[in-house]
């Protein structure tokens, strides 16, 4: 069992840049950065908007160059996913266990009963580390729709991931739920090998940027179906098809039709990976961890707790139990961009570094 002033959990550009200060700090910091290490961006084509990078960069690239510097100042990278976590005393406790027949993926328990006794189960053993300080940094995953045929066919037809699966769908008709940033870079990745896309929203305009939404809307093989949604998902095997609901704006008429399709391509959002610590900490109604600075009534009473006698908050980033602070899209109810994400990873490891300070 290893003990350290600072245990990171998660990965991604909070995670990371986390590693690159706490290390630069001479914290030696533990990082365990899950099974899926690199966080949301390891889906992701290009990056254009993150400085420093005016022709863009891939963001599995961007993901191995934070990795590789945190490595570099000395952040100890283990690419094991936490099971569970005693937030109760100092040293924190932290496991990484998983016991035979569970799913070691927290956020896909059904319910809280089952994840009680996953908890139990994982608590069994000695805990894999020791921390005075803890920093969370696990993202986020996606939505999913949940009607008839989804589960049944995902990875049959079904994805989250254009950038992952494009390449399959060559000259095959799909279909790309949403109307965010993520869609729309489903879209357009989708475009460079299916015969046709069409973009499904349930409003009737897109809340993409409008760089995002030029692109798509210009693009010939692109179509839109406003004010709709999938209403079933058809195949036995594989995708053939989905019944779509379209809602006439003017008059409220509902029209359903079955549509032949080869592929489902989900970009509705994404939800907090927050389930691992929702009985040791505080979380908003959204299952987003609630920090001083969360842009929620929870944050704001957080922080007017936390000012010190010169009227300042004291870090920002600190959760409901002292020690423990979180960055990046598990708490980042609005912004959920990479550069966001990377600079709450920097403010994490500078609060963990005063914190400890203070206290010897």
């Amino acid at each position: 069992m290893e003990k350290r002033q600072v245990v990171i959990i998660g990965s991604g550009p909070a995670g990371y840049t986390a590693g690159v200060y706490a290390a630069r700090a001479q914290l030696a910091p533990l990082q365990y950065a899950g099974y899926k290490a690199g966080g949301q961006l390891m889906w992701t084509t290009d990056v254009e908007n993150f400085p420093g990078f005016p022709a863009g960069k891939a963001g599995p690239e961007l993901m191995s160059a934070m990795r590789e510097q945190a490595q570099r100042f000395g952040t100890t990278i283990v690419d094991e996913f936490v099971s569970a976590v005693d937030f109760s005393a100092r040293p924190f406790k932290v496991w990484t266990n998983v016991p035979d027949g569970i799913d070691p993926e927290s956020h896909n328990f059904k319910s809280e009963e089952e994840f009680a006794a996953y908890f139990q189960a994982v608590m069994q053993a000695e805990p894999a580390a020791l921390a005075d300080s803890i920093i969370i940094t696990t993202g986020a995953v996606s939505i999913m729709t949940n009607v008839p045929g989804e589960q049944k066919l995902f990875g049959k037809g079904v994805s989250t991931c254009a950038v992952c699966d494009a390449a399959f769908y060559r000259d095959k008709d799909t279909i790309v739920m949403g109307g965010g940033d993520s869609a729309m870079e489903d879209t357009l990745a989708l475009t460079k090998f299916a015969k046709s896309v069409t973009v499904v929203h349930r409003r009737g305009e897109f809340r993409a940027s409008k760089v995002m939404q030029e692109r798509v809307l210009a693009n010939e093989k692109v179509s839109v179906r406003w004010h709709t949604t999938l209403k079933e998902i058809l195949g036995e095997d594989r995708v053939t098809g989905v019944i779509m609901s379209t809602t006439n704006p003017d008059t409220g008429e509902v029209m359903e039709e079955s549509v032949p399709i080869d592929g489902v391509f989900v970009a509705i959002g994404h939800r907090p990976v927050s389930q691992l610590f929702k009985q040791a900490l505080t979380v908003d109604p959204h299952g987003y961890i609630v920090t001083r600075q969360s842009l929620s009534k929870l944050g704001i009473a957080a922080a007017e707790e936390a000012l010190t006698d010169a009227e300042l908050v004291a870090s920002p980033t600190m959760t409901s139990v002292e020690g423990v602070f979180a960055a990046g899209d598990v708490v980042d109810i609005r912004y959920k961009q990479a550069i966001t994400a990377a600079g709450q990873g920097c403010q994490a490891a500078l609060d963990a570094e005063r914190w400890l300070e203070a206290r010897g």
